[in-house]
C-alpha cells in the first residue's frame, strides 16, 4: 500500500510531498494533483521563543508563564497570562471570544511563522496565543480563530514532533488512528525542487462555536489556485483537527479559476 521510504536528507518537507503518502491510498487522489513538486513556501523553523514545557493529553498544557506575566511567544504571538479562562479552557490559555462574525480581511495583526518548507498565518489576538513544545495553541473560539488552526496544525504534521502534535491537536477516534498508521511509515524527508505555492486565501464553508470547515486556497508558482477543506473541532478546551474516515486531514486538492469567494491573506 506504501511506497520506501524516501532518503533522508535532512530538511523539513510537507508531509503530503512525500514518497509514502503519496502513494498511500488515502492521499491518492492528492497525489495526482501534488507529485513532484513543494506545495508551500520554503522557509527555516526560525523559533526562538520560550518552551514552556511538555503538553498534557486533553487540555494541551494548564502551565502558565513563570511570574503569571505575559511572555513573546512565536512569531510574536503573545502568550497569555496564568489561571483558568472558563468553559473547560486550560490555565494559561486566555483569548477574546467576543467577535463571533465570519473574517473578511486579514486581521491587523497578521503575522508569517515558518514552519520547515511552510508558512502560516499566525494572530497576536486570536491564536495560537501558547506554545508547548512543538505545539502551537490556545486558538481564539472564534472564526478567526477556527482558520487559524485549520492552518496551523496540519502544516506541524512535517516535522519529527508530528505524534506529540497528533496527539494533542487531532480528534481522536479512527480517523486519527489511521492517520497515525500511514504518518509512522513516513520518514523525515525532503526533496529538491523550488517552492511552489503558498496560502494565499481561505473561505469559511460552515462554522458554530463547536465546529467550523474551513477551504484552504492555495497559490501555486505558475499563480494559478487549487483549494483544499479541513474540518476543526471544539475540544478539551482549544480547536482540533478532526481527521477524514480515511485518514486524511485534508479533501482532495481541486484547480480552480480566480480566487472569487475568498478573503485573501495579506502577504
Amino acid at each position: 500500500m506504501f511506497g520506501r521510504h524516501q532518503r533522508d536528507t535532512g530538511t523539513e518537507q510537507p508531509f503530503w510531498n512525500q514518497q509514502a503518502w503519496l502513494l498511500s491510498a488515502a492521499f491518492l487522489a492528492i497525489a495526482l494533483v501534488v507529485s513532484g513538486i513543494t506545495w508551500l513556501s520554503t522557509g527555516d523553523d526560525t523559533s526562538s521563543a520560550r518552551e514552556d514545557g511538555p503538553a498534557r493529553k486533553g487540555t494541551l498544557s494548564s502551565a502558565a508563564p513563570k511570574g503569571g506575566q505575559p511572555g513573546r511567544g512565536e512569531a510574536g504571538v503573545e502568550e497569555a497570562g496564568a489561571g483558568e479562562t472558563g468553559a473547560g479552557r486550560p490555565g494559561g490559555c486566555l483569548t477574546d471570544d467576543s467577535d463571533q462574525a465570519p473574517p473578511s480581511a486579514s486581521p491587523e495583526d497578521l503575522r508569517w511563522r515558518s514552519l520547515g518548507m511552510s508558512k502560516v498565518p499566525v494572530s497576536v489576538s486570536a491564536g495560537p496565543v501558547r506554545t508547548s513544545g512543538a505545539v502551537m495553541w490556545c486558538f481564539a473560539r472564534t472564526p478567526l480563530g477556527a482558520v487559524l488552526a485549520a492552518h496551523v496544525i496540519p502544516a506541524r504534521m512535517s516535522g519529527k514532533d508530528w505524534r506529540a502534535v497528533t496527539d494533542r491537536q487531532i480528534v481522536a477516534g479512527r480517523g486519527r488512528d489511521l492517520f497515525v498508521a500511514q504518518r509512522s511509515t513516513v520518514l523525515e524527508s525532503a526533496g529538491n525542487g523550488s517552492a511552489a505555492g503558498t496560502y494565499a486565501g481561505f473561505a469559511l464553508g460552515s462554522y458554530s462555536r463547536d465546529a467550523a470547515t474551513v477551504q484552504l486556497l492555495i497559490r501555486n508558482g505558475s499563480g494559478g489556485y487549487r483549494t483544499t477543506f479541513v474540518t476543526v473541532t471544539w475540544d478539551g478546551g482549544d480547536w482540533k483537527v478532526q481527521p477524514r474516515t480515511n485518514g486524511s486531514l485534508y479533501t482532495s486538492l481541486t484547480t480552480v479559476t480566480g480566487n472569487n469567494g475568498f478573503t485573501m491573506w495579506e502577504v
